[in-house]
């Protein structure tokens, strides 16, 4: 199984298309980048990560500036970042992140 992730632009109540995404690994101190992609259509990433190297530490980057600025709205946060950590790499683990121009919240999907 893997780690998936999608945006919902909660504002325009649509998925937030073109925004760039980076998936790394941490340990030890140490950040690996282990995929990155654009959001679709369907603000998703496929595949983001098909099969999970190891548990532990894991942070998605979200660069959302260039998507409020391409759709001309002033926003607060330029990027997002979640912190989350894989216990059991048999198990899937989907990341959604709900977006508007000043604040965001995150939950486990399935």
């Amino acid at each position: 199984m893997g780690i998936s992730t999608h945006i919902l632009d909660t504002t325009r109540g649509r998925p937030a298309k073109g925004v760039t995404v980076r998936l790394e690994q941490v340990t030890a101190g140490t950040v690996k980048e282990l995929a990155r992609g654009v959001t679709n259509d369907d603000g998703r990433v496929k595949p983001l990560l098909d099969v999970i190297p190891s548990e532990g530490a894991y942070r998605l980057h979200f660069e959302v500036a260039p998507y409020f600025a391409a759709l001309g709205v002033e926003a607060f946060y330029p990027l997002v970042t979640i912190d989350f950590v894989v216990s059991a790499r048999g198990e899937h683990y989907h990341v959604p992140l709900l977006l508007n121009p000043f604040g965001f919240s995150t939950y486990r999907g399935s």
